[in-house]
């Protein structure tokens, strides 16, 4: 007994033992304990701060890669030819966005159920909500499918350029493999952030940027091999970390949350839909908000310059989003943690901790680009003209950033919670009903351009920000622990499968 208590005291490193709170009992009536009492502000924002940044600088480190990847793919592209650049800009800013953010914001729901039943250390029910989500996102992509297939059809019945539409089904089908390739990476990102053991998704990062980089130019440039040179390539380098952690799993590095393929896993999947469901819905409202703004700005007279600056502008800003979405997963994992644990104490501690430390992170970059205004711009063109109307943006692009330091940080606090249906509403209102109709407004009625329809949407944001911080502030987070262990207990198998009345800890 003693050698298993060790041992899983090793494998939890995140979490103190607290033997009352494991039943769902505080020590005390706010739920802190009386040796957390004890301890002094310095001590606890040390340890939370460990705990935030050995989840949040894998995930940023993860993110980055990615984007990185889709940058030198369109690098590679763009020597190729301006039909092939236009075309897999066309599928990456809407196909590859639309299937992403369907499947990582589905993913997001293994977030919630592995973070909280982590931290209530019912490990083995993490196997098998790792096993439910591939298959419900495998069902997804599967369900995506004829999209990819028929892009050049549903291309050019929208309007679009024949030649361009061409190139582009042709890009689409091979981002197929990749997108079943991503089910696997945001499902086990997700599955091994909950235990904060992540680091070997930071070593695959550098592996897969690597490598992509390694073989784009060999694949392209030294032999030739063109478009499909750089998209074997991203192929490559995309099931690089999907199999990493695959094999990382496997070998037994997690014994007390990965037990092996369970039948178990086919049960309960309707209520792991619908959360997956409300996930999904809630990050991709986020995500497809900037694309809008991209089309919204297309269709405007002679909107060359325009979109050029624009699309500089959100090139830095999507370089940012990187850290915000890298401290949306850590949020989500420290909430669902302390949750699972039954600390509503520790809960709000951790809430207050992230947003501090995020917009602390968020006001120095504001602060950095009011300050360098267009001449960031110079690394991605020469035209003083395009230079020029960066500048211009400049100080809506360090208002965004400002913004994301802390709005994707109360969305990891909706996951985190399980709160992603609530969101999905109030992203519906504030981005589409409010954010969108104000920027056609001031861009197109009032004659404000790019600017008129950015700030419109900016907007749109700081609603969504307001009310999200209005909802954190007023939950009641006792009652969100209670929520949290009625969830665990509804969903919950011991070893042998089975699902007793009244259980202990796993």
């Amino acid at each position: 007994m003693m050698g298993k208590r060790e041992e899983e005291n090793k494998q939890a490193p995140l979490l103190e033992p607290r033997p009352a709170a494991e039943n769902g009992e505080n020590v005390t009536e706010d739920g802190s304990g009386g040796e957390e009492a004890a301890e002094g502000l310095g001590r606890r924002l040390l340890d939370e701060n460990r705990k935030l940044w050995k989840v949040a600088g894998p995930s940023i480190c993860t993110r980055f890669s990615t984007f990185g990847v889709t940058v030198i793919s369109q690098a590679f592209v763009g020597h190729i030819g301006p039909t092939e650049l236009a075309a897999y800009a066309l599928v990456s800013t809407v196909l590859m966005r639309f299937s992403n953010g369907i499947l990582l914001g589905m993913a997001s729901a293994l977030e919630t159920l592995c973070g909280q039943s982590y931290g209530a250390k019912q490990y083995h029910m993490m196997g098998i909500y790792l096993q439910r989500s591939w298959i419900i996102l495998t069902g997804c992509a599967v369900l995506m499918l004829p999209i990819f297939l028929f892009t050049e059809p549903i291309l050019v019945f929208i309007g679009q350029d024949p030649k361009i539409s061409a190139v582009a089904g042709v890009i689409s089908v091979w981002y197929i493999p990749v997108m079943f390739a991503s089910v696997l990476n945001f499902t086990l990102q997700m599955y091994l952030q909950a235990q904060s053991k992540n680091v070997i998704i930071t070593y695959l990062a550098f592996v897969n940027l690597g490598s992509h980089l390694f073989l784009s130019w060999l694949l392209t440039v030294k032999f030739q091999f063109g478009l499909a040179g750089v998209m074997s390539s991203m192929v490559i380098a995309m099931w690089i970390p999907a199999l990493g952690q695959l094999i990382f799993v496997f070998s037994g590095a997690c014994p007390l949350t990965w037990t092996g393929f369970s039948s178990e896993a086919l049960t309960d999947l309707v209520p792991i839909f619908k959360l997956s469901l409300s996930s999904g819905v809630m990050l991709c409202l986020e995500l497809w908000y900037s694309t809008i703004l991209v089309l919204l700005t297309g269709y405007m007279a002679n909107p060359e310059i325009a979109l050029d600056a624009l699309s500089i502008c959100l090139n830095i800003n999507g370089w940012e989003m990187m850290i915000s979405i890298g401290f949306l997963a850590a949020t989500g994992v420290r909430v669902a943690n302390e949750l699972g644990a039954g600390s509503a104490k520790r809960a709000k501690f951790a809430i207050t901790n992230v947003v501090t430390t995020s917009f602390s992170i968020g006001v120095v970059l504001f602060v950095f680009f009011l300050l360098f205004r267009g001449k960031l711009s110079y690394i991605f063109t020469t035209s003083e003209e395009v230079a020029a109307a960066v500048a211009d943006l400049s100080p809506l692009l360090a208002f965004s950033i400002l913004l994301n330091s802390v709005q994707p940080v109360l969305s990891g606090v909706a996951v985190g919670a399980g709160w992603q249906s609530v969101v999905a509403y109030v992203n519906i209102t504030t981005y589409y009903l409010i954010g969108i109709p104000l920027g056609a407004i001031l861009g197109y009625v009032l004659g404000y351009h790019v600017k008129g329809i950015w700030v419109g949407m900016l907007l749109g944001t700081l609603v969504q920000t307001i009310v999200l911080l209005f909802i954190t502030i007023r939950t009641d987070w006792d009652k969100q622990v209670e929520a949290t262990q009625q969830r665990l207990s509804r969903w919950y198998r011991d070893e042998n499968g089975g699902k007793p009345a009244a259980r202990g800890n796993p």
